[in-house]
Protein backbone atom coordinates (compact mmCIF):
# COMPACT_ATOMS: atom_id res chain seq x y z
CA UNK A 1 0.00 0.00 0.00
CA UNK A 2 1.30 3.55 -0.95
CA UNK A 3 2.08 5.90 2.21
CA UNK A 4 0.11 8.87 1.91
CA UNK A 5 1.28 12.19 2.42
CA UNK A 6 0.27 15.57 3.37
CA UNK A 7 1.82 18.30 1.68
CA UNK A 8 1.47 21.77 3.48
CA UNK A 9 1.39 24.71 1.16
CA UNK A 10 1.87 28.04 2.65
CA UNK A 11 4.05 30.53 0.46
CA UNK A 12 4.40 28.20 -2.08
CA UNK A 13 1.69 28.10 -4.45
CA UNK A 14 3.23 26.16 -7.39
CA UNK A 15 3.89 22.75 -8.59
CA UNK A 16 7.23 23.44 -10.44
CA UNK A 17 10.73 24.24 -8.38
CA UNK A 18 9.06 23.58 -5.26
CA UNK A 19 11.36 22.17 -2.77
CA UNK A 20 9.33 20.43 0.02
CA UNK A 21 7.35 19.11 -2.51
CA UNK A 22 9.26 17.54 -5.10
CA UNK A 23 11.37 16.02 -1.77
CA UNK A 24 7.54 14.48 -0.75
CA UNK A 25 6.59 13.01 -4.38
CA UNK A 26 10.30 11.62 -4.43
CA UNK A 27 9.19 9.39 -1.00
CA UNK A 28 5.36 8.48 -2.50
CA UNK A 29 3.87 8.65 -5.06
CA UNK A 30 0.36 9.57 -3.34
CA UNK A 31 0.97 13.12 -2.43
CA UNK A 32 -1.99 15.22 -1.27
CA UNK A 33 -2.04 19.07 -1.52
CA UNK A 34 -3.61 21.03 1.73
CA UNK A 35 -3.89 24.96 2.44
CA UNK A 36 -5.14 25.81 5.29
CA UNK A 37 -6.96 29.73 5.28
CA UNK A 38 -5.72 30.58 8.70
CA UNK A 39 -8.22 33.38 11.28
CA UNK A 40 -5.13 34.13 12.91
CA UNK A 41 -4.36 35.63 9.66
CA UNK A 42 -7.13 36.59 7.61
CA UNK A 43 -8.75 38.01 10.83
CA UNK A 44 -6.03 40.74 11.88
CA UNK A 45 -6.27 44.61 10.67
CA UNK A 46 -3.71 44.57 8.13
CA UNK A 47 -4.65 42.39 5.05
CA UNK A 48 -5.00 44.05 1.84
CA UNK A 49 -8.44 43.21 -0.29
CA UNK A 50 -5.84 43.01 -2.99
CA UNK A 51 -3.69 40.84 -1.66
CA UNK A 52 -6.41 37.91 -0.40
CA UNK A 53 -7.54 38.12 -4.40
CA UNK A 54 -4.00 37.36 -5.60
CA UNK A 55 -4.10 34.77 -3.21
CA UNK A 56 -7.56 32.86 -3.45
CA UNK A 57 -6.96 33.21 -7.48
CA UNK A 58 -3.73 31.73 -7.31
CA UNK A 59 -5.23 28.44 -5.02
CA UNK A 60 -7.80 28.09 -7.63
CA UNK A 61 -4.73 27.51 -10.52
CA UNK A 62 -3.14 25.29 -8.01
CA UNK A 63 -5.93 23.23 -7.38
CA UNK A 64 -6.56 22.34 -11.45
CA UNK A 65 -2.78 21.90 -11.66
CA UNK A 66 -2.91 19.18 -8.57
CA UNK A 67 -6.23 17.77 -10.47
CA UNK A 68 -4.21 17.73 -13.91
CA UNK A 69 -1.34 16.10 -11.78
CA UNK A 70 -3.41 13.31 -10.85
CA UNK A 71 -3.94 14.26 -7.38
CA UNK A 72 -6.00 17.60 -4.96
CA UNK A 73 -5.51 20.21 -3.53
CA UNK A 74 -7.87 20.60 -0.15
CA UNK A 75 -8.40 23.59 1.60
CA UNK A 76 -9.12 23.43 5.41
CA UNK A 77 -10.69 26.96 6.79
CA UNK A 78 -9.43 26.58 10.93
CA UNK A 79 -6.40 27.45 13.09
CA UNK A 80 -3.79 25.42 11.47
CA UNK A 81 -2.81 24.52 14.99
CA UNK A 82 -6.00 21.84 14.83
CA UNK A 83 -6.80 21.72 11.67
CA UNK A 84 -3.40 19.81 10.02
CA UNK A 85 -2.75 17.18 13.03
CA UNK A 86 -6.90 16.73 12.52
CA UNK A 87 -6.53 16.18 9.01
CA UNK A 88 -3.44 13.86 8.86
CA UNK A 89 -5.08 11.56 11.46
CA UNK A 90 -8.41 11.82 9.48
CA UNK A 91 -6.49 10.30 6.33
CA UNK A 92 -3.73 8.24 8.11
CA UNK A 93 -1.13 9.93 6.86
CA UNK A 94 2.35 8.98 7.15
CA UNK A 95 4.53 12.00 6.85
CA UNK A 96 3.33 16.36 6.66
CA UNK A 97 6.22 18.15 4.55
CA UNK A 98 6.19 21.89 4.51
CA UNK A 99 8.65 25.17 3.41
CA UNK A 100 10.00 26.99 6.29
CA UNK A 101 8.62 30.75 6.83
CA UNK A 102 10.90 33.18 8.74
CA UNK A 103 8.02 35.11 10.45
CA UNK A 104 7.54 35.08 13.91
CA UNK A 105 3.79 34.13 13.65
CA UNK A 106 4.80 30.92 11.52
CA UNK A 107 8.17 30.32 13.41
CA UNK A 108 5.34 29.59 16.57
CA UNK A 109 2.63 28.09 14.29
CA UNK A 110 4.89 25.10 12.66
CA UNK A 111 6.41 24.46 16.27
CA UNK A 112 2.67 23.78 17.58
CA UNK A 113 1.67 21.77 14.54
CA UNK A 114 4.90 19.66 14.90
CA UNK A 115 4.08 19.12 18.73
CA UNK A 116 0.42 18.01 17.85
CA UNK A 117 1.84 15.34 15.14
CA UNK A 118 3.88 13.37 17.79
CA UNK A 119 1.43 11.75 19.12
CA UNK A 120 -0.33 10.44 16.04
CA UNK A 121 3.44 8.99 14.86
CA UNK A 122 3.62 11.22 11.84
CA UNK A 123 6.71 11.95 10.22
CA UNK A 124 7.47 15.32 9.63
CA UNK A 125 9.83 17.28 6.85
CA UNK A 126 10.52 20.91 6.82
CA UNK A 127 12.61 22.03 4.08
CA UNK A 128 13.89 25.72 3.49
CA UNK A 129 12.30 27.03 -0.22
CA UNK A 130 11.55 30.78 -0.31
CA UNK A 131 14.82 31.62 -0.18
CA UNK A 132 18.37 30.79 -1.88
CA UNK A 133 20.45 30.72 1.19
CA UNK A 134 18.10 29.85 4.58
CA UNK A 135 19.24 31.50 7.40
CA UNK A 136 22.47 30.45 8.72
CA UNK A 137 23.88 29.69 5.38
CA UNK A 138 25.49 33.43 5.09
CA UNK A 139 27.17 34.71 8.41
CA UNK A 140 30.25 37.08 9.28
CA UNK A 141 33.45 35.81 9.86
CA UNK A 142 32.60 35.54 13.31
CA UNK A 143 29.38 33.37 12.61
CA UNK A 144 27.34 35.86 13.26
CA UNK A 145 24.19 37.46 11.25
CA UNK A 146 24.95 39.79 9.12
CA UNK A 147 23.22 43.15 10.37
CA UNK A 148 24.47 44.79 7.00
CA UNK A 149 22.99 44.54 3.46
CA UNK A 150 26.51 45.40 1.58
CA UNK A 151 29.31 42.87 3.04
CA UNK A 152 25.86 40.40 3.03
CA UNK A 153 25.74 40.84 -0.02
CA UNK A 154 29.16 40.24 -0.97
CA UNK A 155 29.04 37.37 1.12
CA UNK A 156 25.71 36.11 -0.16
CA UNK A 157 26.71 36.17 -4.02
CA UNK A 158 29.96 33.71 -3.73
CA UNK A 159 27.43 30.64 -2.55
CA UNK A 160 26.39 28.65 -5.39
CA UNK A 161 22.56 28.27 -6.07
CA UNK A 162 20.91 25.76 -6.38
CA UNK A 163 18.90 24.38 -9.22
CA UNK A 164 15.35 24.62 -9.79
CA UNK A 165 13.43 21.65 -7.76
CA UNK A 166 11.97 18.76 -10.14
CA UNK A 167 8.56 19.46 -11.00
CA UNK A 168 5.09 17.88 -9.38
CA UNK A 169 3.77 15.40 -11.97
CA UNK A 170 2.35 11.41 -11.69
CA UNK A 171 1.03 11.52 -8.66
CA UNK A 172 -1.95 9.57 -7.20
CA UNK A 173 -4.95 11.21 -5.40
CA UNK A 174 -7.32 10.07 -2.98
CA UNK A 175 -9.93 7.58 -2.61
CA UNK A 176 -13.46 7.92 -2.55
CA UNK A 177 -13.90 7.06 1.30
CA UNK A 178 -10.11 9.09 1.92
CA UNK A 179 -12.33 11.89 0.39
CA UNK A 180 -15.51 11.94 2.75
CA UNK A 181 -12.80 11.40 5.58
CA UNK A 182 -10.75 14.47 4.51
CA UNK A 183 -14.50 16.22 4.73
CA UNK A 184 -15.32 14.95 7.79
CA UNK A 185 -11.84 16.13 9.16
CA UNK A 186 -13.04 19.90 7.78
CA UNK A 187 -11.97 20.00 4.00
CA UNK A 188 -14.05 22.24 2.52
CA UNK A 189 -14.87 23.74 -1.13
CA UNK A 190 -12.35 26.93 -2.35
CA UNK A 191 -13.96 29.96 -1.84
CA UNK A 192 -13.52 33.06 -3.36
CA UNK A 193 -11.84 36.37 -1.77
CA UNK A 194 -15.64 37.98 -1.42
CA UNK A 195 -16.64 34.61 0.45
CA UNK A 196 -14.04 35.18 3.20
CA UNK A 197 -15.04 39.50 2.91
CA UNK A 198 -12.52 40.89 1.01
CA UNK A 199 -13.82 43.18 -2.01
CA UNK A 200 -11.15 43.93 -4.31
CA UNK A 201 -12.34 44.37 -8.52
CA UNK A 202 -9.65 46.14 -9.76
CA UNK A 203 -7.18 44.57 -12.07
CA UNK A 204 -4.13 43.11 -10.54
CA UNK A 205 -0.64 44.27 -12.02
CA UNK A 206 0.19 40.64 -11.99
CA UNK A 207 -2.45 38.14 -13.05
CA UNK A 208 -2.44 35.19 -9.95
CA UNK A 209 -1.39 31.71 -10.11
CA UNK A 210 2.02 30.20 -11.46
CA UNK A 211 1.55 30.41 -15.37
CA UNK A 212 1.48 34.04 -15.31
CA UNK A 213 4.28 34.57 -12.81
CA UNK A 214 6.07 31.82 -14.81
CA UNK A 215 5.37 33.51 -18.35
CA UNK A 216 6.15 37.54 -16.67
CA UNK A 217 9.38 35.96 -15.63
CA UNK A 218 10.61 34.57 -19.46
CA UNK A 219 9.34 38.43 -20.56
CA UNK A 220 11.42 40.16 -18.04
CA UNK A 221 14.54 37.79 -18.75
CA UNK A 222 14.21 37.85 -22.54
CA UNK A 223 13.15 41.35 -23.46
CA UNK A 224 15.38 43.76 -24.80
CA UNK A 225 14.13 46.47 -22.13
CA UNK A 226 13.37 44.74 -19.12
CA UNK A 227 16.46 43.07 -17.38
CA UNK A 228 18.95 44.20 -19.25
CA UNK A 229 18.16 47.87 -18.44
CA UNK A 230 16.75 47.50 -14.91
CA UNK A 231 19.27 49.83 -13.54
CA UNK A 232 18.80 52.17 -15.50
CA UNK A 233 15.11 52.20 -15.78
CA UNK A 234 14.02 51.03 -12.35
CA UNK A 235 13.90 54.03 -10.43
CA UNK A 236 11.51 55.88 -12.89
CA UNK A 237 7.67 55.00 -11.84
CA UNK A 238 6.58 56.22 -15.22
CA UNK A 239 8.37 53.83 -17.04
CA UNK A 240 7.26 49.93 -16.67
CA UNK A 241 11.18 49.27 -15.62
CA UNK A 242 10.64 46.45 -12.86
CA UNK A 243 9.73 42.98 -13.04
CA UNK A 244 6.46 43.53 -11.08
CA UNK A 245 7.02 39.75 -9.58
CA UNK A 246 6.61 40.98 -6.38
CA UNK A 247 3.37 39.08 -5.55
CA UNK A 248 4.91 36.18 -7.07
CA UNK A 249 7.78 35.42 -4.69
CA UNK A 250 5.68 36.51 -1.85
CA UNK A 251 3.11 34.15 -2.49
CA UNK A 252 5.37 31.30 -4.13
CA UNK A 253 3.33 31.47 -7.54
CA UNK A 254 6.91 32.01 -8.71
CA UNK A 255 9.68 29.21 -6.94
CA UNK A 256 13.57 31.79 -6.26
CA UNK A 257 15.55 29.25 -7.97
CA UNK A 258 13.92 30.01 -10.96
CA UNK A 259 13.84 33.02 -11.04
CA UNK A 260 17.32 33.30 -10.12
CA UNK A 261 18.35 30.70 -13.23
CA UNK A 262 16.55 32.85 -15.95
CA UNK A 263 18.07 35.79 -14.33
CA UNK A 264 21.39 33.87 -14.33
CA UNK A 265 21.46 32.85 -18.07
CA UNK A 266 20.51 36.54 -19.33
CA UNK A 267 23.59 37.63 -17.32
CA UNK A 268 25.72 34.91 -19.03
CA UNK A 269 24.25 36.44 -22.19
CA UNK A 270 24.98 39.73 -22.12
CA UNK A 271 27.96 41.21 -24.23
CA UNK A 272 27.95 44.58 -22.52
CA UNK A 273 29.26 45.57 -19.17
CA UNK A 274 26.39 47.83 -19.43
CA UNK A 275 23.77 45.24 -19.78
CA UNK A 276 25.75 42.90 -17.62
CA UNK A 277 25.52 45.78 -14.77
CA UNK A 278 21.42 46.32 -15.35
CA UNK A 279 21.01 42.37 -14.66
CA UNK A 280 23.60 41.94 -11.74
CA UNK A 281 21.44 44.82 -10.21
CA UNK A 282 18.01 42.72 -10.39
CA UNK A 283 19.97 40.12 -8.58
CA UNK A 284 21.05 42.64 -5.85
CA UNK A 285 17.45 43.12 -5.30
CA UNK A 286 16.59 39.39 -4.84
CA UNK A 287 19.42 39.52 -2.39
CA UNK A 288 18.54 42.49 -0.72
CA UNK A 289 14.98 40.63 -0.13
CA UNK A 290 16.92 37.72 1.24
CA UNK A 291 18.34 40.11 3.64
CA UNK A 292 15.38 41.51 5.22
CA UNK A 293 14.15 37.66 5.78
CA UNK A 294 17.08 36.55 7.42
CA UNK A 295 16.94 40.17 9.13
CA UNK A 296 13.23 38.96 10.30
CA UNK A 297 14.48 35.54 11.15
CA UNK A 298 17.36 36.28 13.57
CA UNK A 299 15.71 39.36 14.75
CA UNK A 300 12.00 38.62 15.27
CA UNK A 301 11.40 41.57 17.38
CA UNK A 302 11.61 43.67 14.10
CA UNK A 303 8.38 42.37 13.79
CA UNK A 304 7.14 44.75 16.15
CA UNK A 305 9.60 47.69 17.20
CA UNK A 306 13.15 49.56 15.81
CA UNK A 307 16.18 48.20 15.73
CA UNK A 308 18.08 51.14 16.29
CA UNK A 309 18.32 52.51 19.86
CA UNK A 310 17.43 56.26 19.45
CA UNK A 311 14.00 54.64 18.01
CA UNK A 312 12.81 52.99 20.58
CA UNK A 313 11.11 55.84 22.44
CA UNK A 314 11.20 58.12 19.76
CA UNK A 315 8.98 61.42 20.25
CA UNK A 316 7.01 60.79 17.04
CA UNK A 317 4.39 63.57 16.81
CA UNK A 318 1.78 61.56 14.92
CA UNK A 319 -1.01 63.94 13.94
CA UNK A 320 -3.64 61.94 12.69
CA UNK A 321 -5.49 64.39 10.67
CA UNK A 322 -1.79 64.94 8.23
CA UNK A 323 -1.29 61.01 8.63
CA UNK A 324 -5.43 60.74 6.92
CA UNK A 325 -4.26 63.22 4.41
CA UNK A 326 -0.95 61.14 3.67
CA UNK A 327 -3.12 58.26 3.75
CA UNK A 328 -5.51 59.50 0.99
CA UNK A 329 -3.25 61.23 -0.94
CA UNK A 330 -3.83 64.84 0.19
CA UNK A 331 -0.49 66.32 1.40
CA UNK A 332 -0.05 69.22 -1.19
CA UNK A 333 3.26 67.46 -2.67
CA UNK A 334 2.21 66.59 -6.13
CA UNK A 335 4.77 63.04 -6.12
CA UNK A 336 3.75 62.17 -2.62
CA UNK A 337 0.00 62.41 -3.48
CA UNK A 338 0.41 60.35 -7.07
CA UNK A 339 2.12 57.48 -5.35
CA UNK A 340 -0.63 56.99 -2.53
CA UNK A 341 -3.08 57.18 -4.88
CA UNK A 342 -1.40 54.47 -7.02
CA UNK A 343 -1.24 52.48 -4.19
CA UNK A 344 -5.04 52.79 -3.31
CA UNK A 345 -6.16 52.04 -6.43
CA UNK A 346 -4.26 49.65 -7.69
CA UNK A 347 -2.90 47.71 -4.41
CA UNK A 348 0.85 48.05 -5.74
CA UNK A 349 3.07 51.15 -5.31
CA UNK A 350 6.62 51.50 -7.45
CA UNK A 351 9.52 51.09 -4.95
CA UNK A 352 10.86 54.31 -5.59
CA UNK A 353 7.30 56.10 -4.74
CA UNK A 354 7.47 53.73 -1.45
CA UNK A 355 11.34 55.23 -0.48
CA UNK A 356 9.33 58.70 -0.94
CA UNK A 357 6.51 58.63 0.68
CA UNK A 358 8.09 56.38 3.44
CA UNK A 359 10.61 59.36 3.97
CA UNK A 360 7.34 62.20 3.94
CA UNK A 361 5.65 60.36 6.19
CA UNK A 362 8.81 60.03 8.86
CA UNK A 363 10.80 62.56 8.27
CA UNK A 364 8.37 65.83 6.76
CA UNK A 365 5.26 64.85 8.74
CA UNK A 366 7.49 63.08 12.07
CA UNK A 367 4.74 60.03 12.66
CA UNK A 368 5.61 56.93 13.42
CA UNK A 369 6.79 54.64 10.52
CA UNK A 370 5.19 51.28 12.07
CA UNK A 371 1.48 53.48 10.59
CA UNK A 372 3.09 53.90 7.58
CA UNK A 373 3.78 50.00 7.98
CA UNK A 374 0.65 48.89 8.81
CA UNK A 375 -1.00 51.17 6.18
CA UNK A 376 0.51 49.62 3.03
CA UNK A 377 -0.04 46.37 4.70
CA UNK A 378 -3.91 47.31 4.10
CA UNK A 379 -3.42 48.20 0.84
CA UNK A 380 -0.45 46.45 -0.91
CA UNK A 381 -1.25 43.31 -3.18
CA UNK A 382 2.61 42.45 -2.76
CA UNK A 383 2.73 42.85 1.40
CA UNK A 384 5.48 41.02 2.81
CA UNK A 385 6.24 41.50 6.41
CA UNK A 386 9.66 41.04 5.95
CA UNK A 387 10.14 43.44 3.26
CA UNK A 388 7.33 45.47 4.04
CA UNK A 389 9.24 45.97 7.54
CA UNK A 390 12.47 46.31 6.52
CA UNK A 391 11.99 48.76 3.93
CA UNK A 392 10.39 51.08 6.50
CA UNK A 393 12.77 50.99 9.27
CA UNK A 394 15.57 51.57 6.00
CA UNK A 395 13.15 54.92 5.45
CA UNK A 396 12.81 56.00 9.01
CA UNK A 397 16.27 55.56 9.68
CA UNK A 398 15.24 53.04 13.02
CA UNK A 399 16.68 50.03 10.90
CA UNK A 400 19.43 48.39 9.35
CA UNK A 401 21.09 51.17 7.02
CA UNK A 402 25.05 52.31 7.83
CA UNK A 403 23.92 55.66 6.87
CA UNK A 404 21.85 56.58 9.80
CA UNK A 405 19.79 59.22 8.48
CA UNK A 406 18.32 59.67 5.44
CA UNK A 407 16.39 62.31 4.59
CA UNK A 408 14.43 62.46 0.81
CA UNK A 409 13.34 65.74 -0.83
CA UNK A 410 10.04 65.29 -2.92
CA UNK A 411 11.15 67.85 -4.91
CA UNK A 412 14.27 66.82 -5.66
CA UNK A 413 13.12 63.68 -5.71
CA UNK A 414 10.64 64.33 -8.43
CA UNK A 415 13.01 66.31 -10.65
CA UNK A 416 14.85 63.49 -10.92
CA UNK A 417 12.93 60.55 -11.49
CA UNK A 418 9.58 61.91 -13.01
CA UNK A 419 11.56 65.04 -15.10
CA UNK A 420 8.47 65.44 -16.91
CA UNK A 421 5.86 64.67 -14.65
CA UNK A 422 4.22 62.02 -16.25
CA UNK A 423 4.05 59.58 -13.35
CA UNK A 424 2.19 62.56 -11.54
CA UNK A 425 -0.15 63.83 -14.44
CA UNK A 426 -1.29 59.81 -14.20
CA UNK A 427 -2.55 59.53 -10.46
CA UNK A 428 -3.42 63.47 -10.04
CA UNK A 429 -5.60 63.93 -13.11
CA UNK A 430 -6.77 67.40 -11.59
CA UNK A 431 -3.31 68.93 -12.47
CA UNK A 432 -3.04 67.56 -15.65
CA UNK A 433 -3.04 70.79 -17.13
CA UNK A 434 -0.40 72.41 -14.61
CA UNK A 435 2.89 73.27 -15.60
CA UNK A 436 5.32 70.68 -15.51
CA UNK A 437 8.22 72.88 -13.45
CA UNK A 438 5.23 73.30 -11.20
CA UNK A 439 4.08 69.89 -10.99
CA UNK A 440 7.68 68.59 -10.05
CA UNK A 441 8.48 71.41 -8.00
CA UNK A 442 5.74 71.01 -5.86
CA UNK A 443 5.42 74.69 -6.09
CA UNK A 444 2.12 75.21 -7.80
CA UNK A 445 0.58 79.23 -7.76
CA UNK A 446 -1.94 79.43 -5.37
CA UNK A 447 -4.52 80.40 -8.14
CA UNK A 448 -3.74 77.08 -10.08
CA UNK A 449 -4.32 75.01 -6.77
CA UNK A 450 -7.49 76.58 -5.97
CA UNK A 451 -8.20 76.39 -10.16
CA UNK A 452 -7.69 72.52 -10.17
CA UNK A 453 -9.01 72.20 -6.50
CA UNK A 454 -6.02 70.59 -5.23
CA UNK A 455 -4.56 71.19 -1.56
CA UNK A 456 -1.74 73.19 -0.55
CA UNK A 457 1.09 71.73 1.17
CA UNK A 458 0.36 70.52 4.62
CA UNK A 459 3.83 70.91 6.26
CA UNK A 460 6.75 73.09 4.84
CA UNK A 461 9.90 70.42 3.87
CA UNK A 462 12.48 72.76 4.31
CA UNK A 463 10.90 73.27 8.11
CA UNK A 464 9.76 69.92 8.91
CA UNK A 465 13.60 68.44 7.94
CA UNK A 466 15.56 71.31 10.31
CA UNK A 467 12.68 69.87 13.10
CA UNK A 468 13.78 66.43 13.00
CA UNK A 469 17.26 66.89 12.89
CA UNK A 470 17.02 68.18 15.91
CA UNK A 471 14.99 66.00 17.58
CA UNK A 472 16.99 62.80 16.31
CA UNK A 473 19.95 64.65 17.64
CA UNK A 474 18.32 64.97 20.95
CA UNK A 475 17.49 61.60 20.86
CA UNK A 476 20.83 60.50 20.63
Amino acid sequence: MTDLILFWHRRDLRLCDNVGLAAARQQSSKVIGVFCLDPNLLERDDVAPARVKYMMGSLSELQDSYAQAGSQLLILKDDPVKAIPALARALRATDLFWNWDVEPYSQERDRQVREGLKDFGVNVHATWDQLLHGPGEVRTNAGKPYTVYTPFWKNWKTHPKAAPAAKFSDAEGLSSQEKQAAEAAGAIALPTAEDLGFEWDTPLLLAPGEAAAQARLEEFCDSDRTIAEYDDQRNFPAVPGTSHLSAALKFGTLGIRTAWDMADAALSRSRSDETHRNIETWEQELAWREFYQHAMYFFPELADGPYREPFKDFPWENNEDQFQAWCDGRTGYPIVDAAMRQLNQTGWMHNRCRMIVASFLTKDLIIDWRWGEKYFMQRLYDGDLSANNGGWQWSASSGMDPKPLRIFNPASQAQKYDLEADYIREWLPELRSVDTEYLVTGDIPEDERDRCGYAPPIVNHREQQRHFKQLYKDQK
